[in-house]
């Protein structure tokens, strides 16, 4: 690495139709939106996140990209529109910033490898992931994974006998309101529940594959501009993540509340806490709620760049 400070950036991301099933191999939808994770590295004496040697705390995630890179004491600063544990890819952003900028300061940058890299780092780190986290907050726009290649194919991941398409998909200008229960809820823990019951309940596998089945339901109306089916199959699936037992008190009652002023609303992320999306024509109104009832509000606007050098 040169002596020069590398600067980036990459977007939030939401996840409106398929998390937890795509861990199965099942496909997901997301989007990125216009909030972002702020990430600049210098060479220093030790690596350090945030001036908090690394030695001193437990950030896996930046150790392993270091680690991956063969990097030299590094100085890693963040700054983030979004909170870490809010459902949103915090560990996913800070990840794909963080090797896009060794990647840039050894010359080499290429989104599909940022992309492929993050996602390996993100199943050293949980044990189990899946790669729509990740190659949202790389490609930026929407995306849509699944099992087979079709129009828009941006790369293909495989990790032992799971095999994930990633596709670029077309999203029309829509308005995001995240709410945030202010309860953060880590990812891996969550994907090893639902991967227990899943592996001892028929009942639980077939929630897996309806899951599925709706995604691509949703992915259909998302191209169409049909914000409504797509709302209404959003909130179908938080029924289905909630059936899973992924849900919980606090999201049931912001996805509730906010339901008579959106086309439809869901859990977003790993559940247990984090957040709620509404898909929503009235985000100031679903904001007073959110806030009305405890969580804190963002608005995001989609159509937003993933990765990219500041």
């Amino acid at each position: 690495m040169s002596d020069r400070a590398w600067s980036t950036s990459a977007p939030a991301k939401v996840i409106l139709l398929g998390e937890h099933a795509v861990v199965f191999g099942k496909p997901a939808l997301s989007v990125a939106i216009g909030l972002r994770l702020r990430c600049q590295i210098r060479p220093s004496n030790v690596s350090t996140l945030n001036g908090i040697s690394l030695t001193q705390q437990n950030y896996s995630y930046v150790s392993a990209c270091l680690a991956k890179h063969n990097a030299g004491p590094t100085a890693v600063v963040t700054d983030s529109d979004f909170p870490s544990g809010s459902g949103l890819g915090s560990s996913a952003a800070v990840t794909v910033a963080l090797l896009a900028a060794l990647s840039s300061a050894e010359g080499k940058l290429r989104e599909d490898v940022v992309a492929k890299e993050a996602f390996e780092v993100e199943c050293e780190v949980q044990g189990r992931a899946s790669p729509i986290d990740t190659s949202t907050c790389a490609h930026g726009g929407g995306i849509l994974v699944k099992k087979e290649g079709s129009d828009g194919l941006l790369w293909e991941i495989v990790k032992d006998t799971r095999r994930w398409c990633v596709h670029d998909i077309k999203v029309p200008s829509m308005t995001l309101v995240v709410g945030f229960t202010g309860k953060a809820a880590p990812t891996g823990p969550l994907v090893a529940k639902v991967k227990r019951y899943v592996d001892r309940s028929t009942f639980a596998r077939d929630i897996i594959d309806e899951i599925g089945d709706i995604t691509l339901e949703g992915a259909a109306q998302l191209t169409k501009g049909d914000l409504e089916g797509l709302g209404r199959t959003m909130t179908k699936d938080h029924k289905l993540l909630a059936i899973l037992g992924v849900s919980s008190l606090e999201l049931d009652k912001l996805v509730a509340s906010v339901l008579p002023y959106s086309y439809g609303a869901k859990l977003t992320g790993a559940g247990g806490g984090g957040s709620m999306v509404a898909l929503t024509d009235q985000p100031q109104k679903v904001m007073e709620v959110i806030r009305g009832k405890g969580g804190q509000p963002f608005v995001g606007v989609t159509g937003v760049p993933g990765v990219r050098i500041e």
